[in-house]
């Protein structure tokens, strides 16, 4: 492993999960899990289920057979189904993406979010959950208490920058920022919600080499610093494997095979059916 990775300590459990559209079986009974502290890829070639896969662990996408499990509490309103998926030990199939993401299990998106006319800190300071100033009557009650929760979002947000040596940017409006930077910003945004394990779409795609490279840097320093596990779906098989401890290939629904970058990458069917030539 590239470190950090815990054996034996899955944080999030995919078992036997389904989906159809129409007559479309998009995922059809994939399994596999993600170890707590660890940077774990999921590939496979267009239509293989794992963008499907990714929705309904987020719950931007309702599972037909399969449960979420987060803390050991079930959360789902959904019967019992043979499949499940589990964050943390809890269920939270059929939950709505905000809730999951108050459990911690935080997304990106590939095309980033930001909402251009506000400064880079203000995009940051954005993201924590339940905040004071939402309620109406708080600021005109309390307005200590949500300036003093202002001032800490500030803070924290500065903090995120700094790791990611982007507090240059900290006032910048977000609609100046480059492609790569608004790549760095979604990062940073998932960064600011504390969260237990990030779920990254594509966080390569549509940049050149070196931001790749820093991108790659920055993933691997967050999880050394902060324990934060990572799942990343990608088409960059260079990036996967310098990124990843463990690789999930998933092709026509299902699971075809997983192990290892250096695994996955010698694996004949996978070079032959799914990678084709970017596999040397």
């Amino acid at each position: 492993m590239h470190g950090g990775a815990v054996a034996d300590d899955p944080i999030l459990v995919v078992d036997r999960l389904e989906k159809r559209f129409g007559g479309n079986r998009a995922v059809d009974g994939a399994s596999f899990s993600v170890q707590r502290g660890s940077i774990t890829g999921l590939i496979g070639p267009n239509g293989a289920g794992k963008t499907t896969c990714f929705y309904m662990i987020v719950g931007l996408v309702q599972a037909d057979q399969g449960r979420v499990l987060i803390d050991d509490l079930d959360v789902s309103h959904q019967p019992m189904h043979r499949g499940r998926v589990t964050f943390a030990g809890r269920d939270i199939t059929g939950q709505p993406s905000h809730r999951i993401f108050r459990h911690g299990l935080v997304r990106t998106f590939q095309i980033p979010q930001e909402l251009g006319r506000m400064t880079v800190i203000e995009n940051l300071m954005l993201v924590p959950a339940g905040q004071t100033g939402e309620r109406l009557w708080e600021p005109l009650l309390r307005p200590w208490r949500v300036r003093a929760e202002e001032q800490a979002n500030a803070e924290r947000a500065h903090e995120v920058l700094r790791q990611m040596t982007q507090d240059h940017l900290a006032l910048e409006p977000a609609a100046n920022l480059s492609g790569g930077q608004r790549k760095l910003l979604e990062l940073a945004r998932a960064l600011m919600a504390t969260p237990k394990m990030i779920l990254l779409d594509e966080p390569s795609a549509g940049v050149n080499p070196t931001l790749a490279q820093r991108l790659v840097d920055d993933i691997l320093g967050i999880r050394r610093d902060t324990g934060v596990t990572f799942l990343v779906i990608g088409h960059d098989m260079d990036v996967i494997a310098r990124l990843s401890d463990h690789v999930v290939v998933m092709a026509a629904g299902q699971v075809l095979t997983q192990g290892t970058p250096d695994e996955v990458l010698s694996n004949t069917e996978v070079q032959e059916a799914y990678l084709g030539g970017q596999v040397r």
